[in-house]
């Protein structure tokens, strides 16, 4: 069977109708040329090129074959370079999911504009989930990467996954506007002890309802939680129709909603952790080159 060599030595003879040009054009010697090409012929069962002392033909399978040849090699050149970039992490697919108050934070977008540009032929395919969903769902093979918000609480969990965190990201109270204490630069969480507080339900949220519960227990008493949302945003309509405060991560004051002030905590555990999850044992080219631009995007942000 022929292979990609005498392939490429058919095409030089027959785009330069000369053994004598292709030989050079190959860097090559002329006899080694012709017997490869007869070798070819042989192969094929078929004369290619019609030659004598002064000229170099094409027959007509030898026109045909030329349109072959050429169409395989570039076949095998597209192939290549598609395994090239599959090692080097430029190619494939990427399954990641994060949870919704990180669409708030710049890190998310950042990233993924940056991984567009660097690794375009990567489908990336997006997902909202929970954090403790997210482990599970990394566990299972069924997402590559998460950004999520705790570590796990498993032992098990935190040997087969790897985390790398990103930000400790501020955590505020989300006050009605006409609060005695929305204009306040900063308040500690005991000032608002007999205030009552919306949240997400903790099978759902549990990060963030457990943050909740330990920094009022902290401060000295339990948070009387008067109504739930699913999602994140949805306890900002809340505190605006008055229901409530909310413990909100501070990106969240990108969500500029009428009737809603934002007020920092002076507890120095009043943060909400941020980082990337993936298996520990996944070592792919594209996760390996998708967890490097997130280190690029964290670092040009000055997270």
């Amino acid at each position: 069977m022929f292979d990609f060599r005498q392939l490429r030595y058919f095409i030089a003879v027959a785009e330069e109708l000369s053994f004598t040009r292709a030989a050079i054009r190959l860097h090559l010697s002329q006899p080694p040329l012709s017997q490869q090409i007869q070798a070819l012929e042989q192969d094929l069962g078929v004369r290619l090129l019609e030659r004598n002392k002064r000229n170099v033909a094409l027959t007509e399978p030898g026109r045909i074959f030329l349109e072959q040849a050429r169409q395989i090699l570039a076949k095998a050149d597209e192939a290549r370079s598609h395994v090239v970039a599959a090692a080097a992490g430029y190619s494939g697919q990427l399954r990641l999911a994060y949870t919704v108050s990180v669409s708030f934070h710049p890190a998310l977008p950042q990233t993924l504009l940056r991984y567009r540009q660097i690794a375009p032929n990567v489908l990336v395919q997006l997902s909202e989930m929970y954090t403790e969903p997210q482990f599970a769902a990394l566990l299972a093979g069924q997402i590559d990467v998460g950004f999520v918000r705790d570590e796990p609480i498993h032992a098990q969990d935190a040997r087969n996954l790897r985390l790398s965190v990103i930000d400790r990201e501020p955590l505020l109270l989300a006050m009605p506007a006409r609060h005695p204490l929305a204009n306040r630069s900063s308040l500690r969480l005991t000032e608002v002890a007999g205030d009552a507080f919306v949240s997400q339900p903790r099978e759902l949220a549990a990060t963030l309802y457990d943050r909740l519960v330990t920094l009022a227990t902290k401060a000295g008493f339990q948070p009387l939680i008067v109504q739930q949302a699913q999602q994140i945003n949805g306890l900002l309509a809340l505190v605006a129709a008055g229901l409530g405060l909310a413990l909100v991560p501070a990106t969240m004051r990108v969500v500029r909603l009428a009737g809603v002030s934002y007020v920092p905590l002076e507890d120095s555990d009043a943060y909400l952790l941020l980082a990337v999850a993936c298996r520990s044992n996944d070592h792919s080219p594209v996760l390996q080159q998708f967890l490097s631009t997130v280190t690029e995007s964290v670092i040009a942000s000055g997270l």
